[in-house]
């Protein structure tokens, strides 16, 4: 953790236009999140593999350390490649021996670390009992912890969007990722986090918007059910665990007016906003990710849910704890 820390603080020193950074302008200013499914995967596989060996491969140095060795362009990218690399860092040998310009990793893991460094890591979770599956037994578990949007047992479908045209209201990029389904299928929140947000956005509709705990990312949860649009347990300030059901899917929005069906097509809008400074909260600074290969990764890890037909609201089936969780 301290070597990880102690690459974000240079990065973010580093990578600025001219390549030197003010105490009032050292933070990162964008980033491209290109890194494709198949890298993803290999890297997270590696990662769980190798974790408690003596030599354990981080996901993120792994994915870092290609992007520095492909300036960036994973269009170059081969699996053969990341795996020449992660069998050469199990032999011993160090990243600073594989790379010639170190600068350039530092910035990738920085900026990796940003939208992935949560991802993965130490938690518990709730299975059936083999001897009794009737009851739920606590397992100690390492690997992606961070939940797919939405719920095991439902449908959707969804492509690569982020950048395309939106016009309502004025011209400009779509900054998130869409996931088409039906009213009513239920949303669980991607990462543990606070809820800094709920209410009406008239492009948005009803939505939510909950702040990882290291404050680096912002979830955007939209166009959710109308009327019904929120578990009835969440409430803004309230702390919510990975995979716990946040909201119901719906087709709100594009409308002045509160409550109002202006979404053609049922589906969440999701998104994630990095923030590594204040001024990247609203405005032209902001910075938004494509999160099309990271949803599909997270089809990995699915919440599974259970309906209560008195209330009709879902609720995850098995608990879930991690370390940095104060609930």
């Amino acid at each position: 953790m301290r070597r990880r820390l102690l690459a974000l603080i240079l990065a973010v020193s580093l990578f600025l236009p001219g390549g030197t950074a003010s105490a009032e302008d050292d933070y990162i200013k964008w980033v491209d999140f290109d890194v494709p499914y198949c890298a993803l995967a290999t890297a997270l596989d590696y990662d769980i593999q190798t974790h408690g060996t003596d030599v354990h491969l981080n996901w993120i140095e792994l994915l870092a350390l290609v992007a520095a060795r492909l300036g960036g362009n994973f269009s170059n990218y081969k699996k053969k490649s990341l795996d020449d690399l992660a069998q050469r860092l199990l032999s011993g040998e160090e990243i600073g021996d594989i790379l010639s310009n170190s600068e350039s990793y530092e910035h990738y893991f920085a900026a990796y670390s940003a939208v992935l460094g949560e991802f993965v890591g130490q938690y518990r979770v709730q299975v059936p009992d083999s001897n009794d599956p009737e009851k739920l037994i606590w397992e100690d578990r390492y690997g992606l912890k961070a939940y797919h949007p939405i719920a095991e047992g439902f449908g959707f479908n969804h492509f690569d969007d982020f950048g395309t045209g939106r016009s309502y209201g004025y011209r400009r990029r779509h900054l998130g990722h869409d996931l088409f389904g039906s009213v009513g299928t239920p949303i669980v929140a991607v990462e543990s986090g606070t809820v800094e947000v709920m209410g009406w956005n008239q492009y948005g509709g009803w939505r939510i918007g909950i702040r990882s705990f290291d404050g680096l990312r912002y979830y955007y949860y939209a166009h959710l059910r109308q009327n019904r649009p929120y578990h009835c347990d969440l409430a803004e300030g309230q702390t919510v665990r990975a995979g716990d059901v946040i909201g119901y899917m719906g087709r709100t929005g594009y409308s002045r007016e509160e409550n109002v069906n202006g979404i053609r097509q049922t589906h969440l809008h999701w998104g994630m906003q990095l923030i590594f400074h204040p001024d990247q909260e609203e405005g032209p600074k902001e910075i938004w990710i494509d999160l099309y290969n990271i949803t599909r990764l997270l089809y990995r890890n699915r919440s599974t849910t259970y309906r209560v037909a008195e209330t009709k609201e879902f609720y995850r089936t098995y608990g879930f704890e991690e370390p940095n969780l104060s609930v």
